[in-house]
């Protein structure tokens, strides 16, 4: 029998699998494995440093508004775990005497 033309059954076409390609290659240190600790201490803050530069930073009224909604949310916690704990502190007053 004669196989399919494409098939993929037997790999006929020249090229390496690449497990094959990964063993010729091997393992190649790049940019990192050239600098010493402190030329890579220097790349890492360069890489902080660009990153930061992507942040957009809310302007002076959104981070105002922003704070404000927090602070509200926190004090409205506070007062409902003020509320539940009076509650269950007369509750146990009243089972335990």
């Amino acid at each position: 029998m004669t196989e399919a033309l494409g098939s993929t059954a037997t790999p006929e076409s020249g090229r390496p699998d690449e497990d094959e390609v990964a063993t010729k290659r091997g393992r190649r240190g790049g940019k990192r494995a050239k600098k010493g600790p402190f030329g890579r201490l220097a790349l890492f803050y360069r890489q902080i440093i660009a990153e930061l530069r992507k942040v957009v930073w809310p302007t002076r009224s959104q981070l105002s508004t922003y704070t404000s909604v927090v602070i509200v949310f926190v004090v409205i916690m506070i007062g409902i775990v003020t509320v539940i704990d009076y509650g269950f502190n007369n509750a146990i007053k009243y089972v335990f005497g």
